[in-house]
């Protein structure tokens, strides 16, 4: 009978088996069922009528607002739909899919909401760049009402459950963002930690979240908070951190912020021997001279190819040719956007070293070494 069970639930969720869900594995059970009723014709084609944000091939969520924080940052609040959990860590990220111009454009932004809080929507926020695509379009063009693609929360620079009794923060300009839901997170949560908290911000005007931070300083015993104004004080020197936190040796510490920042850190901590005390999250892929050569790339499932130079990356690459290809971080850590190599060469853009056919490689990383073929 057990056996007969099992058979059941396996043939029930096995349409659905490789969509990603929240952390209750049942939940393919009826997204594979809707999926064998409705054959050939994919769930979907019923479901979006009912409701938008059901899906049985993809997480979705709907923009419900988009609040300014300063002139080139908002938070936007979107409301997950089927299958997300709301069961992530405060410090961590979640990939965002925007249609725009018949065009779908992912990126990962941190979380700066409360686990399972805030009506469990959930909220991003973004800081517009001369060079973000979808950043900028976040911030000054995506309305209320607008579906999105969503992928689950994932990262290793968050906040533990209890914190630490002492903490340090370290962040510049948008790298608040995954402080703040840390920040959020201990306030609701009503642990009680010393916290202190260095942020660097152009001037007052550009620093995102100002009036909560000066507001949870007045009110939360135990948090001090550093600004650091470079335009009239210079960038933040860590020779000084004796002069602003006497202890910082003895704090755990999470830093996020520009490259140049986290080098600092790095750095620092290295020389005091404390590397097991500093969290980092970095924005950006730490790339060599060493890019391919560029080529053809065909996606040989979607059946598309597709030109680029030696500077875009594999997964860019599939987005813009309009193929849902799996990511996470972006940046060569989390192994999600982990894809087979069926033919050709690609190279490695961090470290320069080259891929052959039948290697597994991170697209979010590697760009065309000649003609190569993804399966995908």
């Amino acid at each position: 009978m057990s056996s007969t069970l099992r058979s059941l639930t396996r043939w029930s969720s096995a349409p659905a088996k490789g969509v990603e869900t929240a952390s209750k594995p049942w939940v393919n059970i009826p997204r594979g069922l809707a999926a064998r009723a409705t054959t050939p014709l994919l769930p979907d084609d019923y479901l979006k009528l009912l409701n938008p944000l059901w899906s049985a091939r993809e997480l979705r969520g709907r923009v419900v607002d988009v609040k300014s924080e300063t002139s080139d940052s908002a938070t936007v609040t979107i409301k997950p739909g089927w299958g997300f959990s709301g069961k992530y860590d405060p410090g961590q990220y979640v990939g965002i899919g925007l249609r725009v111009d018949g065009r779908w454009h992912w990126r990962s932004y941190s979380l700066t909401s409360v686990p399972k809080r805030d009506n469990k929507n959930i909220t991003i926020t973004v800081k517009a760049t001369p060079e973000g695509f979808l950043s900028t379009h976040l911030v000054k063009g995506v309305k209320p009402g607008t579906i999105v693609r969503l992928a689950s929360p994932k990262g290793d620079f968050a906040l533990p459950d209890p914190p630490p009794e002492k903490i340090l923060f370290i962040t510049a300009g948008s790298g608040i963002t995954p402080v703040m839901a840390m920040l959020r997170t201990l306030n609701s949560r009503g642990q009680q930690a010393d916290v202190v908290h260095i942020h660097s911000a152009p001037t007052i005007d550009d620093v995102i979240f100002c009036d909560e931070l000066r507001e949870l300083e007045k009110k939360q015993e135990g948090y001090r908070l550093h600004l650091q104004l470079t335009e009239s004080q210079g960038h933040l020197e860590f020779g000084d951190l004796n002069d602003i936190v006497a202890d910082w040796q003895e704090r755990p510490a999470w830093v996020c912020g520009p490259p140049a920042l986290l080098d600092e850190a790095e750095k620092c901590w290295k020389e005091a021997d404390l590397d097991d005390q500093l969290h980092m999250e970095r924005f950006t892929i730490a790339a060599t001279d060493k890019g391919g050569e560029g080529g053809t790339v065909t996606f040989a499932i979607s059946d598309k190819t597709l030109e680029i130079d030696g500077a875009t990356t594999l997964l860019e690459a599939g987005e813009e040719a309009g193929i849902q290809m799996p990511f996470g971080c972006r940046m060569g850590i989390c192994q999600s956007c982990v894809l087979p190599l069926e033919a050709g060469h690609v190279r490695d853009i961090r470290s320069g070293i080259e891929h052959r056919e039948g290697d597994r490689i991170q697209t979010c990383i590697s760009t065309a070494s000649g003609d190569c073929t993804l399966k995908i």
